[in-house]
Formats: structure tokens, sequence, C-alpha cells
């Protein structure tokens, strides 16, 4: 059985998770992490159900104030589906589950990862980020994730994902559905910057001109 920590957000595996711990059963469960080394389960909470979720690890517990609320980091591990939940982990105040450890179809594709990246890089060109965050080949589908403007429910379908093709052609899907939006909505503003201003024509000479 794995303790959990139900949340609205999506972890995946290697991701750092900073957390603020003020609930007194997971000021418990925290405690019991640091004593006992036990890692604990964050599902996401989605469409009011529980099903696949991130195993993470308490790396450290960054700050402590006088009422017992921590500040701590996790990193996320292994991807699961809850097969039973319960309201309390035997003798605890956190909620706990069985849960199914799910594996990936092993396999990769550099071409699939640089066309992702190219794809990115076309995002924050168009959005006129600064400084964007540069990622290197190779890498996995989880590290780039947050960084493509996934809506949770997104996010969560990625986490169901078991083959990391499939994830990188989501991704490559979903920037390919996003980027026409972006410059449609840039050429919106620039057309709406222009309203009222004068507008300088070409001229037309109507030689080929019919009625």
């Amino acid at each position: 059985m794995l303790p959990l920590f139900p949340l609205q957000l999506v972890v995946y595996p290697g991701e750092r998770l900073p957390l603020h711990i003020f609930e007194k059963r997971y000021q418990q469960l925290i405690a019991d992490c640091e004593e006992e080394g036990i890692t604990f389960g964050v599902p996401t909470f989605i469409d009011k159900k529980l099903e696949y979720g991130t195993e993470v690890k308490l790396q450290k517990v960054a700050k402590r104030y006088p009422n017992g609320e921590t500040d701590v980091v996790c990193i996320g591990q292994r991807i699961f589906r809850i097969k039973e939940f319960y309201h309390e982990y035997p003798g605890k105040l956190y909620a706990g589950g069985e849960v199914e450890f799910l594996h990936d179809n092993s396999g990769s594709a550099e071409e699939l990862q640089e066309e992702l990246l190219k794809n990115i890089a076309i995002l924050y060109v168009e959005l006129t980020i600064d400084n964007p965050p540069v990622f290197d080949i190779p890498f996995v589908s989880y590290q780039v994730a947050h960084k493509v403007g996934l809506a949770l429910h997104q996010e969560y379908h990625m986490l169901t994902l078991r083959s990391e093709l499939e994830r990188l052609n989501y991704l490559i899907g979903h920037l390919k559905i996003t980027i026409p939006v972006v410059r449609e909505m840039n050429r919106a503003k620039e057309v709406i910057k222009m309203n009222g201003h004068f507008k300088n024509f070409d001229p037309l000479d109507f030689d080929d001109f019919k009625m």
C-alpha cells in the first residue's frame, strides 16, 4: 500500500516538486517520510476522480515553521494506477491506496526529439518569450511537458501514455495545433493595433481588370 497525497496537478518522473505542507495529515506524512524513508504517491485529482499518479520521494525539508508547517522538495519517481483507494492509511491521518506501478514500452527516436525541439523553438518565438529554457538531445518528454502550454487534462493524458514515442508524438501534435492559433492571435493583435490608423495600400493599376 502506498500513502497518497492527491493534488490538482500532474507530476512527472524526474520532476522536482516543491510543496508547502500545512495540513496535520500531511505533516504526519512528511514526518513518516523523514523517519522511515518511505515514498508517497501524488495522484492527479481530475474530473472528480483519482486514477493515475506519480510516486515521489522526499528530497529535503527546505524550511520548518513554528506551527508545524514545512516547505519541502520532492522528486518524481514512478507512475502508478490506483487499484483501491482508502481515505485513511492504516493507523494514519493521511490517505493510502493499493497501486500498480506502470512500465514504459522502451524505445525513443532522436528525429522525433529534434522535431519537438524545433516546434518548441517556433512557439517561443511566436510568444516572444525571453530566455527560453534550453534542452539538449537526448531528453525525455517529461522534461518538456510543462513547457509547451498543455492544459491540466492534456498533462494528465500524457501521464497515462505508456510509450515515450507516444508522448513525443502527442507533444508534437499539440504544438502543430497550438502554433497556428498563436500566430492568428498575433495577427489579430496587429490588426487591432492598426484600427483607426492611416494605412498604406498598394495602388491598383487595373491593367488586368475585366467585368
